[in-house]
């Protein structure tokens, strides 16, 4: 792959499970945040799997779209938008009632310093959402950050683990989970919280974040020194496979790659693929942040594309000078500063 027409034909090609699943569904699909860095393959990827399921289903994006020409992209493609601030409740009163949401909208990078903007999105608005649509089925993005760091060695946390956020993103992402709990509950709203950490495409992520480092010759810091990834285009299918599974209390998933996998490892897989010799500062810790995501593997399969494979696309994306986001993950944050 060396264009983003080759990567998003890859990340958006669906499999025949997600073909499956979306005949299965009942109603529409909308995509509250499709703007983010995972939206618009998702919203890809649906239109796709109904299309290729000769379905007819509607595929609905909701985003500021306050620049750029993505709006313009999806409605090529055959996604329909709407331009919505959810924060104004004015145009989240505006937005159809439909049966499937995909809940993506919240805030990370740019916390500190603004920590009220960040509640704000993360725990005030999901219930304003959560009320909106009490008749509607949501999967809602969450991060394995709820979790606190724990043991190499022990495989990760898992959904029976107790949540303990680090930082104030961390603790308002937890909010989102309680506030839309409370609404599942009270509503009887099916739901799936959907855990995710982290997701790779060849334009950011810790691979990326990783490999660059190698290539410049720059110290890659060992604090956290392991982690899971999954390509963005398996979460992508698992979340929208999701919907079939939402319930209430909700069911709570956590979403990643099988692997605890170690920076150093990565570092020098990179090594080899681009002929480098990879730096690094710091010891590996005897905690960080790792998930065990079984229980999603239970339900939907492992994932369909290998760390190798990502490995090997990345270098070569690389290689070829490929478009960058520019979006660092900050996966090395230990105390949860974002």
């Amino acid at each position: 792959m060396e264009t983003i027409e080759e990567l998003e034909l890859k990340m958006c090609q669906p499999s025949k499970e997600l073909i499956h699943d979306l005949s299965q569904l009942q109603g529409d699909i909308m995509i509250l945040g499709v703007g983010g860095k995972m939206g618009p393959t998702l919203a890809m990827l649906a239109k796709n799997a109904v299309r290729s399921g000769q379905v007819n289903r509607r595929i609905i994006g909701v985003s500021r779209f306050s620049s750029g020409s993505l709006q313009a992209e999806l409605e090529d493609f055959g996604i329909e938008t709407l331009k919505a601030d959810l924060l104004q409740d004015e145009e989240l009163q505006g937005l159809p009632e439909v049966d499937n949401i995909i809940y993506m909208a919240g805030n990370k990078f740019g916390t500190n310093g603004n920590e009220h903007f960040t509640w704000a999105m993360n725990a005030y608005l999901p219930g304003r959402v959560a009320e909106k649509f009490k008749n509607s089925r949501m999967v809602a993005f969450s991060t394995g950050n709820v979790y606190p760091h724990s043991l190499v060695g022990r495989g990760g946390s898992s959904e029976e683990n107790r949540p303990g956020p680090v930082g104030e993103y961390a603790q308002s992402c937890l909010g989102r989970e309680r506030v839309l709990t409370y609404f599942s509950h009270a509503y009887r709203m099916p739901q799936v919280h959907f855990r995710l950490n982290y997701a790779i495409d060849l334009r950011y992520g810790v691979l990326v974040e990783i490999a660059k480092a190698v290539i410049e010759e720059r110290p890659i810091d060992l604090a956290m020194g392991f982690v899971n990834v999954i390509w963005q285009g398996d979460a992508n299918e698992m979340a929208l496979r999701s919907l079939l599974h939402c319930d209430s209390p909700p069911l709570t998933l956590n979403i990643t790659g099988p692997e605890t996998l170690s920076v150093r490892w990565l570092a020098e897989r990179f090594g080899e693929q681009l002929g480098k010799k990879p730096m690094f500062s710091g010891e590996e810790q005897e905690k960080a942040l790792l998930n065990n995501a079984s229980r999603s593997h239970q339900l939907f399969g492992y994932p369909k594309v290998s760390i190798r494979e990502m490995i090997e696309w990345t270098a070569e994306w690389l290689k070829h000078n490929g478009e960058l986001l520019g979006k660092p993950t900050h996966f090395q944050e230990r105390k949860g500063n974002y």
